[in-house]
């Protein structure tokens, strides 16, 4: 009974500190990809000595800034670790050298790391140094934290965020095409802390001529994202915002062939300009997911419209959903649905969330769920 008691113990208290390394690795996000989001925590006799998180992209890790803190409290006490510690050289040193020259004698990791120069290499070199290694402590919680990163790594493509803004009644514009503003100021000063720490924003070129946006972050966040138009006959207009500020903020342009006459114009003016196969009326997401993934983009913001929203939705590609929901009326057979595409013929096969979240932002409803 003693012995399941303290082992009971161990285990609640491996959790306690396993969820404060989850906190720290948060504060990392939209500074470190693609780098994993990692958080470290140094306990030595039930007293935390030392924190630390991967804080920005080609820096310390997380293991290396909390052994730092921790100093010489580190020899004999127990690190936390959201993530498997690296075994090679990258743009830092490994980290399992470090731990073991600090005098750790046991590494709690949530999850190893399917990077392929870890992969487990990291945790069996520390056991072979004589250091105790657990592994899967609050494992869904750090797989749910780097679920871009391990998305990345898995397939090769981009996490994808899909948002959007809706009436109660499921409209995101008027039968006219009206759509400012449905939501509040709040909502959309949430967009605008989601746009900052994305590598890419996506609209189509339908958004882009009826609205005319900027699609930038404001304030700016920690990261700036490329906008990226999906516009298959080369419609983006020269004197457009996103045009006119290509050398300013990365502008990329998915075309046809049927598009390549204007891009001549476009590149001069900062924007490039990726060529696909002419195909059928959708876009090319296969493609166009490969293309970004190939350029290590981690998440990417589908921002709309509707039928784009719709292709990502048909290709299966969405892995997260924000969506703010106004309360208001507009009615109309005719006013714009927020997802357009093919859509699903049955209710079984619908898109489902399997974890969500709601908020209210001074109104409205911010809907926020994971598949």
């Amino acid at each position: 009974m003693q012995i399941a008691n303290c082992k009971l113990q161990i285990e609640e208290a491996d959790a306690r500190w396993m969820q404060r390394a989850l906190e720290l690795a948060e504060r990392g996000r939209g500074y470190v990809e693609p780098n994993p989001l990692v958080g470290a925590v140094v306990v030595r006799n039930g007293i935390v000595v030392g924190e630390g998180w991967h804080q920005r992209y080609g820096e310390a890790h997380a293991e290396i800034n909390a052994l730092a803190a921790a100093a010489e409290a580190a020899r004999g006490a127990t690190l936390y670790v959201t993530l498997e510690p690296c075994c090679h050289q990258g743009k830092t040193p490994p980290c399992t050298e470090a731990v073991i020259r600090a005098g750790i004698s046991r590494v709690v990791a949530a999850m190893s790391d399917p990077f392929p120069e870890v992969a487990g290499q990291g945790n069996a070199r520390l056991r072979a140094a004589g250091v105790e290694v657990a592994v899967g402590v609050e494992e869904a919680a750090a797989r749910r934290l780097n679920a871009p990163y391990l998305k990345l790594l898995a397939t090769g493509q981009p996490y994808v965020h899909a948002k959007w803004a809706m009436t109660l009644d499921g409209k995101i514009a008027t039968r006219t095409g009206d759509s400012r503003w449905i939501s509040n100021e709040a909502s959309r000063r949430r967009v605008h802390e989601l746009r900052g720490r994305m590598d890419g924003i996506v609209v189509g070129i339908g958004t882009v001529l009826g609205d005319d946006p900027l699609l930038t972050s404001r304030p700016p966040g920690p990261r700036m994202a490329t906008r990226i138009i999906l516009d298959r006959r080369g419609r983006l207009l020269p004197g457009s915002k996103l045009a006119r500020t290509a050398r300013e903020v990365p502008t990329l342009l998915f075309t046809t062939s049927k598009g390549e006459p204007c891009a001549a114009e476009l590149r001069a003016l900062g924007c490039e300009v990726v060529c696909l196969p002419a195909g059928d009326r959708r876009p090319h997401m296969e493609l166009i997911l490969e293309e970004l993934g190939r350029r290590r983009m981690t998440n990417l913001l589908v921002e709309g419209g509707s039928e784009v929203l719709g292709s990502f939705l048909d290709e299966g590609a969405i892995d997260e959903v924000h969506v703010f929901i106004a309360p208001v009326l507009i009615g109309g057979g005719e006013a714009v649905t927020a997802i357009g595409g093919l859509g699903r013929e049955k209710i079984a096969e619908a898109f489902r969330l399997s974890e969500w979240k709601t908020e209210m932002l001074e109104g409205d409803f911010y809907n926020h769920g994971w598949r």
